[in-house]
């Protein structure tokens, strides 16, 4: 832990930008832990994600939101909402932008910090590229350039979040931007997440790895038994009964495969993720359900948790 010097600051932290950008990534790498799914398929983060990074002079609570995009209906306005409610609600705004993106997605991501003003104003503003690792050095600095056209940031932070290079000095960097005050969480707590809503989160990020075209999109998971009656045993165990919900019948079939395969192979791979987190033998039991066209449906959002007033423990969702 760093030696104090000076006033200790603490405060909330944004990570906003759009979708396979790196923020799941950046967060993980800032904890030294994972706590926020990781896919290079976007809109793999649904829900807005609390990591605490504490040192003897400050804390972050960094909030992973899902990536803003341009599509404002449904599920994908529900995201959209979420993290622009983020925004609006931290000290600190840190977009995050993918410094190897093409051109025209970099052009969105510009036209989200224009859509973002409102949000932003009145609050330090931290620009971070991510995946410096991916581009030739002397593209930074045009890059760098381009952004800075647009408004003035009070903090440019490259780095690489797979890689870790330069990630080492950011909470420093961004605790400075942050107000003067105690802590706000005990510093032995990492995340506000339970273990079963992490539980949850981790299914679902084998469903992203393991399926393909619309599948990963139109699944939420919801765990409706977390039984850890044995985990303070000699054998530590932990039961576990997951509901993966998809929006129509074609995609249940695609989900569960040829002799329940697909299904197996995406429990087992869960599986061994959960009992990393929990460090406890896991019984994984999944099952599929229909919930015809949830995902442009505001009650089964809300039910879900994806959007104001839902979510509840183990799905996913915000408070």
């Amino acid at each position: 832990m760093e030696v104090p010097s000076g006033p200790h600051r603490a405060g909330f932290v944004a990570l906003v930008g759009r979708p396979s950008t790196g923020k799941s990534t950046l967060l993980n790498r800032l904890l030294g832990q994972k706590i926020a799914i990781v896919s290079p398929k976007p809109q793999s983060t649904r829900g807005r994600i609390l990591g605490i990074s504490t040192t003897a002079n400050h804390q972050l609570a960094l909030l992973d939101t899902p990536g803003l995009h341009t599509r404002e209906r449904g599920l994908s306005g529900a995201l959209n909402d979420s993290a622009e409610q983020a925004a609006r609600d931290v000290d600190v705004i840190a977009l995050v932008v993918d410094a190897a993106a093409r051109d025209d997605a970099e052009e969105e991501s510009k036209a989200l910090l224009r859509r973002l003003g409102p949000a932003a104003a009145g609050r330090p503003m931290a620009l971070i590229f991510n995946k410096v690792d991916l581009i030739d050095k002397a593209r930074l600095l045009p890059l760098i350039q381009s952004w800075m056209a647009l408004r003035s940031f009070d903090l440019v932070y490259p780095l690489s979040a797979l890689t870790g290079d330069n990630v080492e000095g950011l909470p420093t960097a961004l605790a400075a931007l942050l107000p003067e005050g105690p802590r706000l969480y005990p510093d032995d707590v990492l995340t506000d997440q339970t273990e079963r809503s992490l539980a949850a989160e981790l299914i679902r990020e084998q469903v992203y790895r393991l399926t393909h075209a619309e599948i990963p999109y139109s699944v939420a998971v919801e765990v409706e038994q977390f039984d850890e009656s044995l985990r303070e045993t000699a054998r530590p165990r932990v039961h576990i009964d997951a509901v993966l919900f998809v929006a129509r019948e074609s995609q249940k079939g695609i989900l569960i495969g040829k002799g329940a395969e697909k299904l197996k192979s995406i429990g087992t791979s869960a599986r061994r993720e959960i009992e990393k987190l929990l460090g406890a033998q896991v019984y994984l039991g999944l099952t599929v359900r229909v919930e015809a066209d949830w995902t442009e449906s505001p009650a089964a959002l809300r039910r879900f948790g994806y959007g104001p007033g839902g979510g509840k423990d183990g799905s996913g969702g915000w408070s």
